[in-house]
């Protein structure tokens, strides 16, 4: 059984109220509001049963919407670049809003982190829903998305259904900071992955190549910390981990990507999906953010695991797919966070 219970709303600097729910099933608890889908709070239990929240957020709407971390929140309409914020649908050009290097990233400046989302309830978790206009950064179509998350024993679903009135391409992600000891580093956690392909980058973060991990500081098929990646040629220019995996296509529709463990806590998350792609970041570029209690957040304080399409789809024809969907398409992500401690 999941205990749902509204909590008092925020009131959104731009007009209006957040919305707050909690929803617990006994053992895992998660606070969500209707900004940007955020989930602002995860409660799960360590080796001694002790529960623990386990991402980052902030304590106001104010804080979340002068941090550009995307805390906790879901990114889209595409999640990732877009090479040069450009892309084309046939002989239709479209240009996106530039935010960050050059590219769009996540969206851009006024992305799905950012829009106050509607909120409903269901018998095992949430509802959000929003609606992205015709030329909402650049992008074509009024898009239409729906969000659930729903807890199962200890697993936290997440279910992601979009479409679109015209051709557009659509990547969504939940964008959480994961740090399972809530200490001030995640450099002690550890990654064990079965993926074996990675995208090799430009400086910009734009696909070049896939590669294999077999050789590379990327292989990780047993625990590996995050602290034995500092300093590794593969690493250098993205100051640590900022990666995207890749996983196999099979005919499954969840198929395990990997674990992110605690030695210290014994808390571990095993993340199951059924997209092409999973970015791994280490928070490099996370210091100085306001966090809760307005402490200032460091670097390589949380991980990101984030399952998506393959970053700058629409122009990575050779790479993976379009990420286009059109009319009449549903675009259709769901992934599994499957905590357990030790």
């Amino acid at each position: 059984m999941v205990r749902i219970r509204a909590l008092e709303p925020w009131t959104d600097p731009r007009g209006g109220q957040i919305e707050r729910v909690l929803m617990d099933n006994g053992t895992i608890a998660v606070e969500v509001i209707s900004l940007g889908g955020i989930i602002r709070s995860l409660w799960v239990p360590d080796r001694d049963g002790e529960r623990a929240n386990i991402v980052l957020g902030c304590d106001s709407a104010e804080d979340y919407l002068n941090q550009e971390a995307h805390l906790g929140a879901i990114a889209g309409r595409f999640v990732n670049r877009i090479a040069k914020g450009q892309f084309s649908v046939g002989e239709q050009h479209y240009q996106l809003d530039v935010n960050q290097a050059g590219n769009c990233l996540h969206g851009g400046n006024e992305g799905f982190n950012r829009k106050n989302w509607q909120l409903g309830t269901l018998p095992d978790g949430v509802r959000l829903s929003l609606r992205s206009p015709d030329g909402d950064m650049g992008f074509p179509g009024n898009c239409n998305i729906q969000l659930d998350y729903r807890l199962v024993g200890n697993n936290l679903y997440v279910e992601i259904l979009a479409s679109s009135d015209k051709t557009s391409p659509i990547s969504l992600s939940q964008h959480s900071y994961f740090n399972l000891d809530a200490s001030d580093t995640s450099l002690n956690h550890q990654l064990q992955t079965d993926a074996k392909q990675y995208l090799a980058m430009d400086n910009t973060g734009i696909p070049t190549a896939i590669c294999d991990t077999e050789g590379s500081s990327l292989a990780m098929p047993l625990p590996t910390s995050f602290q034995s990646l500092i300093g590794k040629e593969e690493f250098c220019a993205t100051s640590g981990i900022d990666h995207c995996y890749l996983l196999p296509k099979i005919d499954s529709q969840l198929q395990k990507f990997g674990t992110l463990s605690s030695p210290l806590s014994g808390r571990s998350l095993t993340l199951y999906t059924n997209q092409p792609g999973v970015q791994v970041y280490g928070a490099n570029h996370l210091q100085g953010t306001i966090g809760k209690n307005q402490q200032p957040l460091k670097q390589y304080q949380a991980v990101c695991l984030e399952p998506q399409q393959i970053p700058d789809a629409p122009n990575q024809p050779n790479i993976a797919g379009s990420a286009l969907i059109a009319p009449g398409e549903i675009y259709y992500h769901i992934s599994r966070y499957q905590f357990e401690s030790n």
